[in-house]
């Protein structure tokens, strides 16, 4: 096809959806593409197609092979739609001009992993859907945030000078839900190495800037709260290490009460839209309430409900500080007590947890069907 007779794929189409995220991200790792809502064999029809316009390139160096979209794309997308893409596709932003150095990719690709974790979460993602929460100067009508909104450290930095005050966190942005605020950090398949002084930089500018500034009518009262991605369960057991003593180790300083573990795949997406849903994480907890005996509130070990003398706490969000403190807790005060969680976080969790903690799994697939109808 002759380069004046390239056009942008119809909206809501993969093609279309595949080149948008490329857009966002700067580079679009290829083991992200299974991830996308569609068959394996679309995929790689679809993929094929855009290869064939010259739309998108595979671009492979250092081990690391990533989608980008090519200049006749980025002209396209551009020319179409110049207010949602050209503050990505032009001038020397970093997912115009990109890099080749290793560290600078893999935060690329550590972002857009995230974005495809939030969409398949049905959290929103695009700016364009989004109120603008982050623009230099504050809307004169503070905004209402709906439908869970994910905003990526890009956007974040719109803020202008404040955005100052967080530059070195490993932030990959923030998610914001009808009553609370998570920072989103992702270790995909490596260690976190936190950079301790900047995230709490990062924690003190969202409740100057979002709880008091910007949206206090929502979030005046808010608990800030916290995510980090790995690529598997094995991922979180170091997080859960208390480091020695050591400023490294950011999840057990009590720096935010709620710091949750969540995988970058479709198991996690069913956790994260549990925690962006307090009605259906409601129902689960329900249904693990049958026959247990209601929580002692501000007892010895904290718990979500008793069996019996035994506390039992529901941890399948894999909210690390409070399974930590559960632990502890029946350690000190010499108890036994019930865990439950999902099936694929029962090894990680044993590894973690003392000889005191029994631990009880949920079948996954059955609560991702009772729960979503299996729509993930």
């Amino acid at each position: 096809m002759a380069a004046g007779s390239k056009q942008i794929p119809p909206e809501d189409t993969l093609a279309n959806l595949l080149l948008t995220f490329t857009a966002l991200s700067g580079e679009f790792p290829t083991a992200q593409i299974n991830r996308l809502p569609s068959t394996g064999a679309y995929q790689e029809k679809i993929l094929k197609s855009l290869k064939g316009e010259k739309l998108l390139r595979t671009y492979y160096r250092d081990g690391l092979r990533a989608l980008r979209l090519t200049t006749a794309a980025k002209k396209l997308l551009v020319d179409k739609w110049p207010d949602l893409f050209l503050p990505y596709l032009s001038g020397s932003t970093e997912t115009n001009v990109l890099k080749s150095e290793v560290p600078r990719r893999l935060r690329l690709h550590r972002m857009a992993e995230v974005l495809v974790t939030m969409f398949n979460a049905n959290v929103s993602v695009f700016p364009w859907e989004k109120p603008a929460v982050f623009s230099p100067t504050p809307l004169s009508a503070a905004p209402c945030i709906g439908r869970p909104a994910y905003y990526s450290s890009r956007e974040v930095k719109g803020l202008g000078a404040q955005a100052v005050k967080i530059r070195g966190s490993r932030s990959t942005g923030l998610l914001l839900t009808d009553g609370t605020i998570f920072t989103i950090y992702n270790t995909g398949p490596f260690a976190m190495k936190w950079e301790y002084k900047a995230e709490m930089r990062l924690k003190a500018m969202l409740q100057t800037e979002l709880c008091q500034r910007r949206l206090p009518g929502q979030y005046q009262n808010a608990v800030l709260s916290a995510i980090v991605f790995g690529q598997d369960m094995e991922r979180m057991i170091p997080l859960m290490n208390d480091g020695g003593g050591q400023r490294d180790y950011f999840v057990l300083d009590g720096n935010y009460q709620h710091f949750y573990y969540l995988t970058s795949d479709h198991k996690g997406e069913l956790i994260l839209r549990l925690l962006c849903d307090a009605e259906q994480r409601a129902v689960l907890d329900d249904i693990l309430s049958q026959d247990l005996s209601p929580c002692y509130p501000d007892w010895s070990v904290e718990n979500d409900a008793m069996d019996g003398d035994s506390p039992v706490l529901f941890a399948y969000t894999c909210d690390m500080p409070r399974i930590k403190r559960f632990d502890t807790a029946l350690e000190l005060h010499g108890k036994t007590g019930t865990l439950f969680c999902f099936d694929f976080q029962v090894d990680a969790l044993k590894q973690i947890c003392g000889q005191r903690v029994k631990i009880e799994s949920l079948d996954y697939e059955k609560v991702k069907v009772l729960l979503f109808d299996g729509d993930f």
